[in-house]
């Protein structure tokens, strides 16, 4: 497939500049996965569409307040963009303005100087005075997206965060899981509905824009995720009981697909029309059977942490995920394009064109979208 077959016009004004007042109070665009119906619902409304015994899966990263300004000994001003904290005091981060950065280059910041220490691809690796993570949460800015057109503000600090977020090492925010609140999650618990988490620190290469037109030739930035053993678990008695499995972001989708994907030594076979997937851990550790009732299916995903450059794009074949919550997605974005793959190109892009004529409001202080079970 090729870039422009995920684009559409989306008018400025649409763009959330500001999140609302409470979080549970977004609009949701619900659309069933395979008819393609919509209906227009609300946040708040969730706990409708899921049944006891469903799973509900979130990404419980949290954020890095990763905008540091600095000076080069010229005066010339760079920004310090946090991609990901390495051993010791070392980080990779973008440094913006690139010209005149150099290895050994000093640059000036308000907790002392950073250091520039050598080429990684596109990222530079710099040492700092402390613990990058650290040193960042003191003297940087939350690192709002770049189509949000304004300075941060305090509320930031709580707002682009979800009430969840607990593993340090994300420098963009899991959105769908901002629109979860107190309320909200007290009304899935009296639903039935069990919650489990994954971690998938999110990088600043989820807003760079696909440059090849042919997306067989586009690579991923890589982003560390982990699905621990508890997760695993909830998974298992999701299916055992016939529930499903919905994912709060394509973060969370990208972690679970990624886990499946990743565990190795897998044996195919078939057994009274019934396929089976076993897939086992290098450890040899045993792996966890999920029962997939609604395609007749089964596999096993057991506690899984790495690195994923997953690139999901139409054709894709979801083992774990039956729906997904989701923000709306920036055109020709790989975000888009994952959920393209969950609900079919034409489906999703017709539920984007009813969403632009109704105002909703896009992006990371959006609205939501909700795609219902494929097996429902």
């Amino acid at each position: 497939m090729r870039r422009h077959d995920f684009s559409y016009e989306l008018p400025p004004e649409l763009i959330a500049q500001t999140p609302l007042a409470e979080r549970s109070a977004s609009r949701m665009l619900v659309l069933a996965v395979p008819s393609g119906a919509l209906a227009d619902s609300a946040v708040s409304e969730l706990p409708a569409y899921l049944a006891a015994g469903d799973l509900v899966v979130f990404n419980d990263t949290r954020v890095v307040a990763a905008r540091l300004a600095g000076h080069k000994p010229t005066g010339g001003q760079v920004e310090i963009f946090l991609e990901r904290a390495l051993a010791g005091n070392e980080a990779l981060a973008q440094v913006s303005p690139g010209k005149g950065v150099r290895e050994g280059l000093a640059i000036a910041t308000a907790g002392g100087e950073a250091r520039v220490l050598e080429r990684c691809a596109d990222l530079w690796r710099i040492a700092l005075p402390e613990d990058a993570l650290d040193f960042f949460e003191r003297w940087g800015a939350v690192p709002l997206p770049p189509y949000i057109d304004r300075a941060p503000q305090p509320g930031d600090r709580e707002r682009y965060q979800s009430v969840f977020a607990r593993e340090r090492g994300a420098v963009a925010a899991p959105t769908a899981s901002l629109h979860f609140d107190a309320p909200l999650l007290a009304a899935l618990a009296a639903r039935g509905v069990e919650c489990a988490f994954v971690t998938l620190h999110v990088g600043a290469g989820t807003f760079q824009p696909v440059r090849v037109d042919d997306l067989a030739s586009h690579s991923m930035h890589a982003e560390r995720a982990a699905v621990s053993r508890a997760t695993a678990e909830a998974l298992a008695r999701t299916r055992a009981r016939g529930g499903r499995v919905l994912a709060v972001g394509t973060t969370v989708v990208r972690a679970l697909e990624a886990g499946a994907l990743a565990v190795t030594n897998s044996t195919l076979a078939t057994k009274d029309h019934r396929t089976a997937l076993t897939l086992a851990m290098p450890d040899h550790r045993t792996a966890l059977t999920l029962a997939m009732p609604d395609r007749r299916t089964a596999m096993a995903l057991a506690p899984w942490s790495g690195e994923t450059q997953l690139f999901i794009t139409p054709g894709f074949r979801f083992q774990v995920c039956d729906a997904l919550l989701t923000n709306f997605h920036l055109p020709e974005s790989t975000l888009l394009m994952l959920v393209c793959a969950f609900a079919g190109r034409e489906a999703v892009l017709g539920a984007y064109r009813h969403a632009i004529a109704a105002r909703y409001r896009f992006f990371s202080y959006g609205d939501a979208m909700l795609l219902t079970s494929r097996g429902a």
